[in-house]
């Protein structure tokens, strides 16, 4: 049966995630860490950080995943699934010169594929014009979000995962280019302008279209202002996409005449033009934080225009921490009027519902959702910590939300129950 299958290769993929973390694990008291320790100075540094998650869906019918880059997850494939937020990943420092860094992180997590082979997020060497002036060329991060510097690394956050109905509007992380930071210190204040130019490609699992997705022109800008225990970012990013995979289906529209080519010049004018809007601040005096980020995503194509915000706080009570975020999205047309089949002949009446069928199901796809969510924070030793969160989502009507891998019989829209815990470490 196709879900037996899927569960024994996630099963084998995870016990290569888990023979990663073994070693890490191994290999860092006995030479990473001990490294860090030593008086003497090195010029490497070694760090990594992981984390092991289990989730649960009440949604039977499709998948919860924490990004769109990952084939399945819990509800449909798995009852209880280890590979949506479970990670581990190393990094490397060289310090070449008082000027020049370069920096190596690697990631083994849940790839597109279902298997856990690593992959290079950042790959980059920096030079400091001055101490406020800096340039990096390579891979580097995307400064979407308030927490895109580690928003892998789930041991520096209280949730489980960022809330995807903001962070999902850019899933990809990083970009291969060149990025800048100034910054500006005065009045106890830190102001940072951070400007990046790039490329990112990507690999799509199967159930969204499969093959690449490539991003070019990639370019933003965000700043940064830091006072005390305040912390705001406002950025703005934008791109040409190329998704090859809708060629194919757009092509076909176009066999039906002047109402599928004009569906097709709607929806596929490649490369897809994609700009994003983000705020965010956060307050955290250290006894209690409260955070909150807003996105607009704008395009020319068929994934349309999506806003999504939360709200989230919590207080530290010792080791532990409790919290509680609300979080919503919102998007424009989740349907068309498609092809009208009535008037066509039997033999192409058929097509024309699967297309009619595949486009309503990218447009479905985009998420309208609210979602409440508790959680708790266990800091139980130093460098680790347990969480348990409890997400509450409603879907809109015609939308599948921030769900994937959507089965026969899926109904867009009601609620969804999912339950996660994880322990993330960093060493």
């Amino acid at each position: 049966m196709p879900i037996r299958t899927t569960r024994a290769r996630a099963g084998r993929s995870f016990n290569e995630l888990f023979v990663f973390i073994l070693v890490a694990v191994l290999w860092c008291p006995g030479y990473a860490c001990a490294g860090a320790e030593d008086a003497s100075p090195s010029m490497f540094s070694f760090s990594g950080f992981g984390t092991l998650g289990v989730v649960h869906s009440s949604e039977d019918k499709a998948d919860f995943t924490s990004t769109i880059f990952k084939p399945n997850g819990a509800g449909y494939s798995h009852d209880w699934s280890p590979a949506v937020d479970s990670l581990i990943a190393a990094q490397v420092i060289a310090h070449f010169a008082p000027q020049l860094t370069g920096v190596l992180q690697v990631v083994a997590e849940q790839n597109y594929d279902d298997t856990y082979r690593p992959h290079v997020e950042w790959a980059n060497i920096k030079y400091e014009f001055t101490p406020d002036f800096s340039v990096r060329v390579g891979r580097t991060v995307l400064p979407g979000f308030l927490l895109s510097d580690a928003r892998a690394v789930g041991y520096t956050y209280a949730w489980v995962r960022p809330p995807l109905e903001v962070y999902r509007l850019l899933p990809i992380t990083n970009g291969d280019g060149l990025d800048a930071h100034y910054h500006v210190h005065g009045g106890g204040f830190t102001n940072t302008v951070q400007a990046n130019f790039g490329k990112n490609n990507a690999t799509l699992p199967e159930d969204v279209g499969g093959g690449s997705s490539d991003a070019t022109h990639l370019w933003g800008i965000s700043n940064t202002t830091e006072y005390g225990a305040l912390s705001v970012r406002i950025t703005y990013q934008k791109s040409h996409l190329a998704i090859p995979a809708f060629n194919a289906l757009f092509d076909a529209f176009r066999q039906f005449g002047a109402q599928g080519a004009a569906i097709a010049d709607k929806y596929n004018s490649q490369p897809f033009v994609f700009s994003m809007i983000g705020a965010g601040a956060s307050y955290d005096p250290g006894d209690w934080f409260a955070i909150s980020e807003w996105g607009r995503l704008h395009s020319n194509s068929v994934l349309g225009k999506r806003a999504a915000w939360y709200v989230s706080g919590g207080y530290r009570l010792g080791t532990f921490t409790p919290y509680v975020t609300y979080a919503e999205a919102s998007a424009d047309n989740l349907s068309d009027p498609d092809l009208t089949i009535t008037a066509l002949p039997p033999g192409l009446a058929g097509p024309a519902a699967g297309l009619n069928a595949a486009l309503d199901s990218i447009l479905s796809s985009k998420a309208v959702e609210n979602t409440i969510s508790v959680g708790g924070r266990w800091d139980f030793m130093k460098k680790a910590d347990l969480k348990l969160q409890f997400d509450h989502t409603r879907i809109g009507a015609g939308s599948t939300g921030v769900l994937s891998n959507i089965q026969p019989g899926f109904q867009p829209g009601g609620r969804v129950t999912v339950v996660s815990a994880t322990v993330d470490f960093v060493f």
